[in-house]
């Protein structure tokens, strides 16, 4: 049952994304919520209006654990702590920036599942469960493909499971954790990085002010205009999200 909540996110996001533009006002209805009805039609209906519902609710755990969101806003996160800013972007603001790079990011990914899963149930060319079949072996190899193997093999041999020989008989339980915690580590490392040359900075004009005997004046006071002009002179956003873009 878990597999399927994770799997209906792309699903209905793009199945939304579709009725939406192709459907006219007056065409899109929604069925009354009844459960007591006697018609079998108007029942699945609604159990799938409550299904889709409950999706979407744990639809944002889903997108960050599932898609590259992870990595981006971390590094963006230690972009922010490094330059030591503060609130500067707010977070709103790498959140958006996070979200729209995903979904660029993840294009190719969410066009395989439209095209091999949404569409074809939409058309009741296939069953939800082919339909899941389908969409899974897309997200398994973005996954699979940025997931180091100790950590994968890690939940693997937690759970007693044999290492599948495919892609697609990766089960999503162990697969989806794994790449989680690939993703934190490659984030941190990324993060590691950009905390160099800000950090130099910092140590310079901390020993300056000591060398001078301005022993009560911050040293972060100082440091941060020249931070900020550092990453103003180097076009610091274009190599953070270069970088980023090429890691994936």
């Amino acid at each position: 049952m878990l597999r399927k909540l994770a799997l209906l996110v792309p699903l209905l996001s793009l199945g939304i994304f579709t009725i939406a533009h192709a459907a006219s006002p007056t065409d899109t209805i929604l069925p009354g919520i009844d459960l007591g009805s006697s018609n079998p039609g108007n029942v699945s209906n609604t159990l799938r209006i409550i299904l889709m519902i409950t999706v979407l609710s744990i639809a944002p755990s889903i997108l960050v654990l599932m898609t590259c969101f992870t990595r981006i806003i971390v590094v963006l996160g230690f972009v922010r702590n490094a330059l030591g800013t503060q609130q500067m972007p707010p977070n709103q603001i790498l959140i958006g920036i996070a979200l729209f790079m995903t979904f660029f990011i993840m294009g190719p990914t969410f066009s395989q599942i439209n095209q091999n899963a949404l569409q074809p149930l939409m058309s009741g060319k296939i069953t939800q469960d082919e339909a899941f079949q389908s969409a899974s072996v897309p997200l398994k190899e973005f996954m699979s493909k940025h997931t180091r193997e100790k950590d994968l093999e890690l939940f693997l041999d937690y759970s007693g499971q044999k290492r599948p020989e495919l892609v697609k008989d990766i089960p999503l339980t162990a697969l989806v954790p794994a790449y989680a915690i690939s993703e934190l580590k490659t984030a941190f490392q990324m993060g590691f990085i950009i905390f160099i040359p800000f950090l130099v900075i910092d140590m310079i004009v901390s020993s300056v002010l000591m060398s001078m005997g301005m022993m009560m004046l911050p040293p972060v006071m100082i440091s941060l205009p020249f931070k900020i002009l550092l990453f103003i002179l180097v076009d610091g956003w274009h190599l953070i999200v270069k970088s980023l873009l090429m890691s994936f």
